[in-house]
């Protein structure tokens, strides 16, 4: 079982909190991909996952309804998705995404709370090189395939890791290798439960308890601004 499925499992169910959090979350993420790729599901690869993921979440249809409506709505404000990087306590390195309305007070949160809670915000791409950016997809199982068959079915289409977990099958495959790996799940009759991206750190940094309890206050205060999507950093879980 591979570090990346290791890592991600001691840290999901953190990361994306309750279920008012999730609808949240989603909400923008659709908003996001609505904007990019069109409003129709059926032509935009991108919302016809999150519009699946939505439902294996129990989001409302009206809320998913909504979240499309502002993407070609006038009177909305525009979300803009950005990404914040410095260093935690004890040395930690933390990644922050968002999607916001206001960059100028995202920032300036952002900032308040690495300062606050002994860290300090870098530039962008500063911590680039601590984490490899991967896609993820969650998948059901297909009758008569086996794991080592669908993971060389799937190795030309740039997924790197596949690894069985109780609800389903998780790969992880390179950034830019997204849309390939859904347009063959699909194609081949896969049931796509998710589809996210993550960033998997290179190198997980051991801490003692105190140490831990330093930085996850800093986490802790970060996830519950409403305009972050998701945090990633190289602290152990364990």
């Amino acid at each position: 079982m591979g570090r990346a499925f290791e890592y991600r499992k001691a840290t999901k169910m953190k990361r994306w909190g309750n279920m008012a959090r999730v609808f949240t979350k989603l909400g923008k993420q659709i908003t996001i991909a609505a904007r990019e790729g069109g409003p129709d599901p059926e032509t935009n690869p991108r919302l016809r996952v999150l519009v699946q993921q939505s439902k294996k979440e129990n989001m409302p249809k009206e809320n998913v309804e909504r979240a499309i409506k502002k993407a070609t709505s006038k009177d909305e404000a525009d979300y803009k998705e950005m990404v914040y990087e410095g260093y935690g306590p004890n040395g930690i390195a933390i990644v922050v995404e968002t999607a916001t309305d206001n960059p100028t007070r995202t920032v300036a949160n952002i900032r308040s709370y690495f300062n606050r809670y002994g860290g300090s915000l870098g530039t962008t791409g500063s911590l680039q090189f601590l984490f490899e950016h991967k896609c993820v997809f969650k998948i059901s199982a297909k009758e008569g395939v086996s794991l080592e068959d669908l993971e060389l079915e799937l190795i030309d289409y740039g997924v790197d890791e596949l690894v069985e977990d109780e609800d389903g099958i998780v790969l992880y495959g390179e950034f830019q290798s997204y849309s390939s790996i859904q347009k063959h799940l699909e194609e081949n009759g896969f049931e796509i439960h998710s589809a996210e991206f993550e960033r998997i750190p290179n190198d997980i940094k051991e801490l003692n308890e105190e140490q831990k309890a330093q930085v996850q206050k800093l986490l802790d205060k970060i996830e519950d601004d409403e305009d972050v999507q998701n945090v990633f950093h190289n602290m152990s879980e364990d």
